[in-house]
């Protein structure tokens, strides 16, 4: 199976990297006691890092990894677009060379943080009493609504699932679909408007 190549901002790798890791947090807090316990108290999920490694090879090695530190250099946030995980709003926060770059090969590391800090019109409250997880199942009266160019977002829906569901790259989806100002953040009742 041949998956899409990751895009950042400007930046599209010519290949995907080798290496990916997503590591999730959680931040919890410790509050001291008598007796010399500690009680701890959970204050929720914060960023994800998004971690990976590849090479570039061949004789523009060096500036395809000249280019991608341009864009690190940009600043701000961006959307990354991989082929497995989710789309995602993230800094860019690192870039390394890992050894001594030759004039063909460069092996190189980069990390990325979410950003739940806001979209364009800021985040909205979703009152359908539950979280966002992937369901699955598809009905008769998903590929009807399919044959119009629309779909309506259900509980538990993503835009990569949806994409999947009817055949079309998430790129694409995102593409048709400009009204969403985050990808990551669908709501039961939006919109989708299928390339």
């Amino acid at each position: 199976m041949r998956l899409t190549p990751m895009r950042y901002k400007n930046f599209t790798w010519p290949h995907n990297p080798e290496i990916y890791s997503v590591e999730y947090r959680r931040q919890v807090a410790a509050h001291k006691v008598p007796f010399g316990r500690c009680v701890l108290q959970d204050l929720g999920c914060t960023y994800r890092v998004l971690r990976g490694e590849g090479v570039f090879a061949g004789e523009n090695a060096y500036r395809q990894f000249r280019e991608l530190a341009e864009v690190f250099q940009e600043g701000g946030p961006g959307l990354l677009v991989h082929p497995v995980w989710q789309s995602e709003r993230v800094y860019f926060v690192e870039l390394r060379v890992e050894e001594r770059p030759l004039p063909d090969y460069v092996r190189y590391s980069f990390t990325f943080w979410e950003d739940w800090s806001g979209y364009s019109g800021g985040l909205t409250e979703s009152n359908d009493g539950g979280t966002a997880s992937w369901t699955g199942g598809w009905t008769e009266a998903d590929t009807e609504e399919a044959a119009g160019t629309l779909y309506t977002v259900r509980k538990g829906d993503t835009l990569w699932g949806i994409a999947k569901q009817y055949d079309v790259t998430l790129a694409s989806l995102i593409a048709a679909n400009p009204q969403i100002k985050n990808p990551n953040l669908i709501y039961p009742g939006d919109r989708v408007r299928l390339p």
